[in-house]
């Protein structure tokens, strides 16, 4: 039962957080305000920490929607670095 505990309060973090980070980024690319490194890097850790929370809760097609996210990051980061 702890573990449930532990699990759930895991599982908020990273839906809380993510989901922080993918607004930041979000606005940081519409901005258009020369952030973009820093957006994309927000949107890599958000597919990351939403990979965790679709892992741990078993939702296994938002967890492969968070390969594309974070595929998208990368490419992202390489275009504007």
């Amino acid at each position: 039962m702890h573990w449930k505990i532990d699990q759930k309060k895991l599982v908020t973090v990273f839906e809380v957080s993510g989901s922080v980070l993918a607004m930041i980024y979000a606005f940081l690319i519409a901005s258009n305000t020369g952030n973009e490194i820093l957006g994309f890097s927000l949107l890599l850790l958000s597919a990351l920490l939403f990979a965790g929370w679709g892992f741990i809760d078993k939702r296994w097609a938002f967890f492969a929607l968070q390969f594309f996210y974070a595929v998208s990051a990368i490419i992202g980061l390489v275009r504007w670095s």
